[in-house]
Formats: C-alpha cells, sequence, structure tokens
C-alpha cells in the first residue's frame, strides 16, 4: 500500500491545507499519517477524521529573547529523535510538510531516512521552520508567483493553496436563511483572521449603519468579541467563529472584507469572490500579509487598504468601488491558473513516491 505522512501544526493555517489533501489522497490509494505536536491544536483536528495521529515533542524556534530559547533548542532535537523513528516504522513513501516548528525534526529526519519531502510555504517569503526545512526538503510549492524567486532553482513548483473541498459546495440560499436575510440587498461578508481582528471590527461597527442602507452584513468578528448592542440589528448577525455554515456563507457574500493571511485569500481566489483586503500592520507582524496582499492586488484579484490607512471614509470607498467592479474582479481570478492545487499537489507526491518506491 501507498502510504504518505502529513505534517503541520501550531495554527489553523498549518493544518487545514494538509486536511484539504485527504480525500484526494484517499482516492489515490494511500494510506494516511499525521505527524504533529504532543497536544497541539491540529490533534482534535486530524483525530476527528479518523486518521492515525502521531505526536512528537515540538519548540519553537524564535528570533528574540525568550526564556524558553534555552529548553526548547532539547525539545527539536528530541522531536528529531522521534520522528526519525516514527518515518522507520512507518515506511511513507512521501512526506507532506505544511510548516510550523512541529515540521522542522520531521523533514530534517525525513532527509536522514532518505524519504522525499513536500514542502508548502503560504506566504510570499518563506516563514523561519520552512527556511530551516527547505535544504532538506525534495520539492517546494508555492502560492505566489514572486515566492519562486525566494526559492532554490528545482526545487520550486507554482501550485496555490489546496482548498477543503466542502467550501465549493456552498448553498446561498441556505445561507440567507442562516443569517435571516432577504434576496433584495446584496451581503457583505467580514472575516477577521481565526482570533478575530479588533481594528477592523471597529472600522466595521463604525460605518454600519451606512452599509445597512445598501447591504446586508454577515461579521465573523473572533472568540469574545461580539457586540451585544449590536444584537437583534436589522440586516446585521454576527458570529464569534464559525465551522459547519461557512461555505453557505461565503456562498451568499458578493463581497468579502478580510485580512490577508494566505489561506484564506486563497480561498477567496478559488471562490473567486471579490474582496477588500486588510493586511495585518509590520508591526504586529514579519510583514507577510503585506506582500501576501500586494501580488493579489498586482494580479487584480484584491483591493488593498493598508491597516495604517483604515477610517470610516476609505473602508467606505473600498465597500463602493469593488460592489461596483465586482464582474472585473470575478474575471480577472477566473483567469487564474491556481484555482486546482490539489490535483497540482497530488501530481507531485504521486511523482516522488512513485520514484521512491
Amino acid at each position: 500500500m501507498k502510504r504518505i505522512i502529513l505534517t503541520g501544526g501550531g495554527t489553523a493555517g498549518h493544518v487545514t491545507p494538509n486536511i484539504a489533501l485527504i480525500p484526494a489522497l484517499k482516492s489515490a490509494g494511500y494510506d494516511i499519517q499525521y505527524i504533529g505536536s504532543y497536544d497541539g491544536m491540529e490533534r482534535k483536528l486530524i483525530e476527528d477524521l479518523n486518521i492515525p495521529y502521531h505526536g512528537i515533542s515540538s519548540g519553537k524556534l524564535r528570533r528574540y529573547f525568550d526564556v524558553k530559547n534555552f529548553s526548547d533548542p532539547f525539545k527539536v532535537v528530541k522531536g528529531y529523535f522521534e520522528a526519525k523513528n516514527l518515518i522507520k516504522e512507518l515506511k511513507p513513501d512521501v512526506i507532506f510538510s505544511k510548516g510550523g516548528f512541529v515540521t522542522v525534526p520531521v523533514v530534517l529526519a525525513a532527509k536522514k531516512r532518505k524519504v522525499p519531502t513536500i514542502i508548502h510555504e503560504s506566504d510570499m517569503t518563506p516563514g523561519l521552520a520552512n527556511r530551516i526545512c527547505i535544504p532538506s526538503a525534495t520539492k517546494v510549492c508555492a502560492n505566489f508567483p514572486e515566492t519562486l524567486n525566494n526559492l532554490p532553482e528545482g526545487k520550486a513548483v507554482l501550485t496555490g493553496s489546496p482548498i477543503r473541498k466542502e467550501l465549493f459546495s456552498g448553498n446561498k440560499l441556505k445561507g440567507l436563511d442562516f443569517c435571516g436575510f432577504s434576496q433584495n440587498k446584496p451581503t457583505i461578508l467580514i472575516v477577521g483572521g481565526s482570533l478575530g481582528s479588533a481594528v477592523v471590527n471597529e472600522a466595521v461597527r463604525k460605518i454600519l449603519d451606512t452599509l445597512l442602507k445598501q447591504f446586508q452584513v454577515i461579521h465573523l468578528c473572533g472568540k469574545g468579541k461580539v457586540d451585544e448592542s449590536l444584537v437583534g440589528k436589522k440586516g446585521y448577525v454576527q458570529y464569534e467563529y464559525i465551522k459547519q455554515e461557512l461555505s453557505d456563507l461565503l456562498a451568499c457574500a458578493d463581497i468579502v472584507i478580510s485580512r490577508a493571511g494566505a489561506n484564506a485569500i486563497c480561498e477567496l481566489l478559488a471562490l473567486k469572490k471579490p474582496n477588500i483586503l486588510i493586511p495585518l500592520s509590520a508591526a504586529q507582524s514579519r510583514g507577510d500579509q503585506i506582500l501576501n496582499a500586494a501580488s493579489f492586488k498586482k494580479q487584480g484579484f484584491s483591493y488593498v487598504l493598508p491597516e495604517e490607512e483604515l477610517t470610516e471614509d476609505t473602508l467606505l470607498k473600498a465597500v463602493n468601488e469593488v460592489y461596483e467592479n465586482r464582474t472585473s474582479y470575478t474575471s480577472k481570478m477566473s483567469e487564474s491558473n491556481l484555482n486546482d492545487a490539489v490535483a497540482s499537489i497530488v501530481t507531485l507526491i504521486e511523482s516522488l513516491a512513485k520514484g521512491k518506491r
């Protein structure tokens, strides 16, 4: 039997692309195993899918001072030996890594065990974990054309990001019904990332009354960020987090306001949703969302509103402009060749696994 090990963890963005690959890998005849951290958030997500899960020791490699910098390298070393033993025991044909610090010992151990490894880099420039792993990888998949310039020649493959199949099966009428909305007004969906964004939430709520004159608004605002004073407001619904109904909410959205995390914007591209991106500022991140958003703007997929320029006026202007020109954004996204990442990545997996066998 063909066998693959998937690895990735720490955030949902390091797990959901792996989950997106699972149905296609099963169809291709793979036995799927997963390596993550002992008690990372990835464990429950994977075990809920009845995929065998193997926990290893994991430590974070930081570029800043922290007392854990003294202990975490030992955790990584321990994880390396655990991964090496697991790879020896499981005998995979290929390993696919989505990133996060738990993947570092897995990818390094795979090279030692001579197992071909594919890394997927979501952002424009590789994060620290993937930068450590790239020399040991056989191939590196990328989301953005510009990323190829930051990767070793011969290893880089432009694939886009694997998207969960269920996102394509959304029902517009079910989404509107879930929110108690009508078909007579266009709908805006606001997504502030998995934890929600206080900055985006505040900006949207400041112009809410103006927006509701023309639109219905679905607001995914993040845990603990519901504004109780707005509960029951006609044409406006807020949810801390949506899982099951997300595909229906995306289906009924005419435009989307979002942060610029790589997986989120690749989902918008695949679903061809006109969008406004408000990337996380450089002061709060390593700047990857700013670069992601710039690439989508350059390709004509998105309207970008930098967080530093976010005001009531600029947000209203963005909403009006994107809604008026929504067909232009949709047609640009339809021309993209990054809409079938699952098929591209599974083909790559098959070629490496065949070579191993």
